[in-house]
């Protein structure tokens, strides 16, 4: 079987799949009762950081939380938890907050405790809150104290994260022997996450305390004698400031968060990697296509600590990575792929050489394997054939909540839904959403190749296609497009634009203006909602 692997891409001609080159991850065997928190604290212990190294930095309160005090807090904490509210393993606890310094001590103190962690948007609606519950029951909640209003009432009630209240659980003295008896096993559900829903009703995604070991695992860095400083500018209640914010524990690193509820500003973000030399920047894709367009607000501050970007959640364009590298040149640029089913990142670029290569997504992931499928046919396809991307591993999750229709297939496969391809050396690319190709007289249309081309002209911010019905070609791309400010382009011109790059059937058909696209937490457009608006009785097509 060996002989049939291909060491440059992983693909193994006798099953049609794509091996992973990484080498094994350092997991306990899966048998043994560990829990997450178990494992980040037996990683951190094996190279523990100085005691007066911070662990969690607030950059707008400049609260700073040494590893000691972590430590100690969480040690105290868990107690209170047992004491107080006599949480126990199986039980699960809402965390409806922006980023805290508190949040990544909470989900230490819960997961330790076998509770199973649900962490929901803080802006989200009371009608979409409540699908939430219906599919976590919580016992509990940990909330913000600006939005603790939309919670209904649970079994030990709702907790500010930001009260004196949360604080004094953190300062109580533990009993060192209140752990003894609990045993977490790996395959135990440790969060329920949520998915994004741009093709469907939201779904609870159960992710076992295994899948958050390998995640973490397969993105640590080699011991260094200078801590890092991570930025996470993401929202820790979504897989990616999640396991992002506990893989820099593990490592002894620094995290940097800003907290609160607080519109996002340009100049702050640079203000805080210019102040705290910030080496390592976690950002979603809409800041870094606004991060290659404004050079005037960039050459203000001192960026010379940034050595890596970080982006996740929704796919980058050729033009926006190109501008990006003209404005940051020494930065590498590292992306992945992943899904919340597959506990985040299952491809990614790790190291500077695996993030020179344009427009793919990094490799697959230690621990995995994947397969390109036809759609049509549901044969298993070579390199460089685009295909359903499928996979499955110890970072697949445990299944959906309450629908075993929606789940994995019998072999453990995951269908992602995403049309993709792998090349010559195992790189993945991603093309588009299935679901969202568009059906032109029979041909199929991705949006993300439009989107690209239209991404690329100077006078348009960013862009989005989707389909409208039409009763002779099936369905039309439609444009929704961002114009630069003070820009005069036209839809005629940009329809042209398009045409003179494209096949036929792949033309923009027509264009709607808008000031800004529609996106969920981790960045991806919300096309439905630009479908919604397309066919509403008030719009103009």
């Amino acid at each position: 079987m060996a002989n049939s692997v291909d060491p440059n891409s992983g693909f193994c001609s006798k099953t049609m799949t794509f091996r992973t080159l990484r080498p094994p991850l350092p997991l306990p065997p899966v048998s043994s009762p560990v829990s997450l928190t178990d494992f980040i604290f037996s990683i951190l212990n094996s190279s523990p950081p100085s005691p007066s190294a911070a662990a969690i930095v607030d950059a707008i309160t400049t609260r700073r939380i040494l590893y000691h005090e972590l430590i100690s807090r969480f040690e105290n904490l868990v107690s209170s938890l047992r004491t107080r509210f006599s949480l126990s393993k199986g039980d699960c606890a809402l965390v409806f907050s922006p980023n805290n310094v508190y949040t990544p001590i909470l989900y230490l103190s819960l997961l330790s405790l076998g509770v199973v962690v649900s962490p929901v948007n803080p802006a989200s609606t009371v009608p979409e809150i409540h699908h939430h519950i219906r599919l976590s029951k919580p016992v509990i909640a940990f909330a913000s104290s600006d939005s603790a209003h939309k919670l209904p009432s649970l079994k030990h009630g709702i907790v500010n994260i930001d009260s004196v209240e949360f604080e004094s659980l953190m300062e109580t003295q533990s009993e060192r022997n209140e752990q003894e008896g609990i045993k977490v096993n790996q395959s135990d559900v440790a969060t329920i996450l949520y998915s994004s829903g741009t093709t469907g009703p939201v779904k609870g995604v159960a992710l076992t305390h295994r899948n958050l070991m390998a995640n973490i695992a397969g993105g640590m860095r080699p011991v260094r004698t200078i801590p890092l400083v991570t930025y996470c500018t993401v929202p820790l209640f979504h897989a990616y400031g999640l396991l992002l914010s506990l893989r820099i524990v593990a490592s002894g690193d620094c995290l940097v968060i800003t907290g609160g509820n607080r519109t996002f500003d340009m100049r702050r973000m640079y203000s805080v990697i210019e102040e705290y030399r910030v080496s390592h920047l976690a950002v979603a894709p809409p800041l870094i296509v606004s991060m290659g367009r404004d050079a005037e607000i960039m050459d203000g501050y001192d960026l010379s600590s940034l050595q890596v970007l970080i982006s996740g959640g929704a796919h980058l364009s050729k033009s926006t990575i190109d501008r990006l590298k003209k404005r940051l040149p020494k930065v590498q640029l590292a992306q992945s792929y992943g899904l919340t089913e597959t506990t985040g990142r299952i491809f990614g670029t790790l190291g500077p050489d695996e993030t020179r290569t344009e427009g793919a997504t990094g490799k697959l992931m230690a621990n995995c394997e994947a397969k390109i499928v036809d759609p049509e046919t549901g044969a298993a396809l070579p390199p460089l054939k685009p295909g359903e991307l499928w996979v499955r591993g110890d970072f697949i999750m445990k299944g959906y909540v309450d629908n075993e229709e929606a789940t994995l297939d019998p072999e453990g496969w995951l269908r992602t839904g995403d049309l993709c391809y792998i090349n010559n050396e195992g790189y993945l690319f991603f093309v588009d959403r299935i679901k969202e190709l568009i059906k032109y007289k029979g041909y199929q249309v991705a949006p993300a190749e439009l989107e690209q081309l239209l991404n690329g002209h100077p006078y348009i911010v960013e862009a989005a296609v989707v389909p409208y019905p039409d009763e002779e070609a099936g369905q039309v791309p439609v444009a929704f497009v961002v114009r630069q400010p003070g820009s005069k382009i036209d839809e005629s011109q940009i329809k042209d634009f398009v045409a003179k790059q494209v096949s036929h059937y792949k033309r923009i058909r027509r264009v709607m203006f808008i000031d800004s696209l529609p996106r969920n937490a981790s960045g991806k457009v919300l096309r439905k909602e630009l479908v919604i608006k397309l066919l509403s009785p008030t719009s103009k097509l």
